[in-house]
């Protein structure tokens, strides 16, 4: 009786069908491979390490320029972004001896549930998520910038993306909503650029305190080669990582007894003081015309010696506000949050300069 049974059972077993849908798969480029196409000349090379050791100077507070990280909240138009970067590269010549521009190539987005991820996700813009030619378009874009002579900030979203635009990058943002993540920890530790960590969607700035920390530490984590193939990535530890204050739940954290807050509770832990201030997000109670407002602010508290203030974010496009998906889209208009304009950019800079001089 109980052989009857079992046979039955594993007759039934193995005649049922399966419950999962097939998963469509569409083979992606290795690392190796679109740095081949789009490779980092020797000269290339020398000046983005370069640029990382002067960020690296200014958060460690050798150099006492204002770091900036400024450009359009994300990226969906190549075309308008290289318009950006050659205004921006003829800007930081004529602000070199106080400020140093770092433009912001952000090709992912994250998101509280759905919607357009980013330029490396769906290039097209359709919801048809062509990752392929978004990881070349994407790396493509970050040379071109480099080769205007710019320095290069994003933020890294999805770890798997990390090596094929990592040698281009100058700067690096973990959100607030991944600063608690191990995976990030272990990413940053891992990384040759300065990392921001941003303080917790509500404003806490333990989390970025304690990331911070744990991105210090060597650690063992999965990675992927440049042929593609899963690795176990033996990381050195990143001590070149600060925190950013964007602000929390709607109230924003850039009022020197924020400053002082958080800088004491950076120095009672062991870590970096200086920090930056985003300029945009909760900080600016989500109003982009309201930027210019927070950077003035922080810029009077470094005219009265607060030197932790070491750097700065805008988010700032072509020109101003933002514009919704579908349609014909107008040129060097956000298509994420909303951005202050060129003009006002160049305006806020070249007063940054003239204060700081």
């Amino acid at each position: 009786m109980n052989a009857t049974v079992s046979a039955l059972e594993s007759a039934t077993t193995a005649a049922a069908p399966s419950l999962t849908t097939p998963a469509v798969t569409h083979a992606l480029p290795t690392p190796g491979a679109l740095h081949a196409e789009y490779p980092v000349n020797r000269a290339l090379h020398a000046q983005i390490s370069a640029q990382r050791q002067a960020i690296k100077r200014i958060l460690s507070g050798e150099d006492s320029r204002l770091l900036v990280v400024v450009g359009p909240c994300s990226v969906h138009d190549p075309r308008a972004a290289l318009e950006y970067a050659e205004r921006l590269a003829t800007l930081a010549d004529d602000v070199a001896g106080q400020i140093l521009p770092v433009m912001r190539v952000y090709v992912e987005k994250p998101r509280t549930t759905v919607g357009w991820k980013g330029l490396a996700y769906d290039p097209d813009l359709d919801g048809r998520g062509d990752i392929a030619r978004g990881l070349a378009l994407s790396r493509q874009l970050m040379r071109d910038v480099a080769e205007c002579g710019l320095p290069i900030a994003t933020e890294l979203l999805q770890p798997m993306l990390a090596p094929y635009l990592d040698d281009l990058l100058s700067w690096v943002a973990i959100g607030a909503r991944t600063t608690e993540s191990q995976l990030h920890r272990e990413l940053a530790s891992d990384l040759g650029a300065a990392v921001g960590f941003k303080n917790a969607t509500n404003g806490g700035v333990q989390v970025a305190v304690d990331a911070m920390a744990a991105a210090a530490h060597p650690h063992q984590r999965f990675a992927m080669d440049a042929d593609g193939r899963p690795v176990m990535q033996q990381t050195q530890g990143n001590p070149h990582t600060h925190l950013v204050l964007r602000g929390g739940s709607g109230e924003p954290n850039y009022a020197a007894e924020h400053v002082r807050v958080a800088a004491t509770a950076l120095a009672h832990a062991g870590q970096n003081p200086r920090l930056m201030v985003d300029c945009s997000h909760a900080n600016a109670r989500k109003d982009h015309r309201r930027q210019s407002e927070v950077m003035l602010d922080v810029l009077a508290q470094r005219e009265v010696g607060n030197l932790n203030l070491a750097a700065l974010m805008l988010e700032s496009h072509l020109h101003e506000g933002k514009q919704s998906l579908g349609g014909t889209l107008r040129h060097g208009v956000s298509v994420t949050d909303a951005c202050i304009n060129w003009d006002t950019t160049e305006r806020l800079l070249k007063t940054a300069a003239e204060r700081l001089a």
